[in-house]
C-alpha cells in the first residue's frame, strides 16, 4: 500500500502526540528542553513566535498555569482550543509590538520561537531565511524579556549558525545548544538557548 506525502513522516512521536491530544509532535520538543533546563515556570509570562499550530502552546500553557500568561503570535490561525490565560494573535511577528501595546502587555519572562521558514530545497536558500526569522526572534527577545529572562529559537544550522549562537552569548549569561531526540533525523534545526538575559 501506498503512504500518502503527509503519513511517510508519520512516526512515534506523530502517533503519541495524537494520542495525547497534541496539534503537533513539536510539542515533546519543547517537553525535552523543559526537562534539560526548566525554562518554563508556574506563573511564568510567556511569548511564543511562530506558536501554530499550537502544540508548544498547549504544554506551556500546563507548566505556567492560570496564574500565567501566554500570548502566541502566527500567521496561520491557531485553531486548537486554549484556556483562558492564553491569547493568540494571528498575524506578523514585525507587528508584534502594536498588538502588545493594545492588549497591555509589556514584558515577559520567556520568549519561545519555533518559527520556520518555507523551505524551497535549496539549502543556501533556507538557511538565510531561517537566520532572518531567528533574528527577529532576538530582537524581540531583547526588548520584551525581563531581567533573567530566557529564549529559545529554532535554527537551520549553516554557515551563520556561529555567529547567531555568539550574539545570543553576548545577551544571556549562558548561552547552549540543544537538539532534541525527538527532532526528525533528517532535519538540520537545532535550538539555541540563551539563560539569563543581562
Amino acid at each position: 500500500m501506498k503512504r500518502s506525502g503527509k503519513d511517510r513522516w508519520a512516526d512515534h512521536y506523530t502517533h503519541k502526540a495524537k494520542k495525547e491530544k497534541y496539534a503537533a509532535r513539536s510539542a515533546y520538543k519543547l517537553q525535552e528542553i523543559q526537562k534539560k533546563h526548566g525554562i518554563l515556570s508556574k506563573g511564568a509570562r510567556v511569548l511564543d513566535l511562530g506558536c501554530a499550530p499550537g502544540s508548544w502552546l498547549q504544554f506551556t500553557s500546563k507548566i505556567i498555569g492560570s496564574g500565567g500568561c501566554l500570548v502566541g503570535i502566527d500567521l496561520t490561525p491557531v485553531t486548537v482550543r486554549m484556556p483562558d490565560h492564553v491569547t493568540v494573535i494571528t498575524g506578523d511577528v514585525a507587528d508584534l509590538e502594536t498588538h502588545l501595546i493594545e492588549m497591555g502587555h509589556a514584558r515577559f519572562d520567556v520568549v519561545l520561537s519555533d518559527m520556520a521558514p518555507a523551505t524551497t530545497g535549496n539549502r543556501h536558500v533556507d538557511e538565510a531565511r531561517s537566520i532572518g526569522l531567528c533574528e527577529s526572534a532576538l530582537y524581540i527577545a531583547e526588548k520584551k524579556l525581563l531581567r533573567g529572562g530566557s529564549f529559545v529559537c529554532k535554527i537551520f544550522q549553516g554557515s551563520d549558525y556561529k555567529i547567531f549562537a555568539d550574539r545570543v552569548k553576548t545577551l544571556f549569561a549562558k548561552q547552549t545548544a540543544f537538539r532534541p531526540k525527538s527532532t526528525r533525523k533528517a532535519s538540520r534545526e537545532v535550538y539555541v538557548i540563551g539563560l539569563g538575559k543581562k
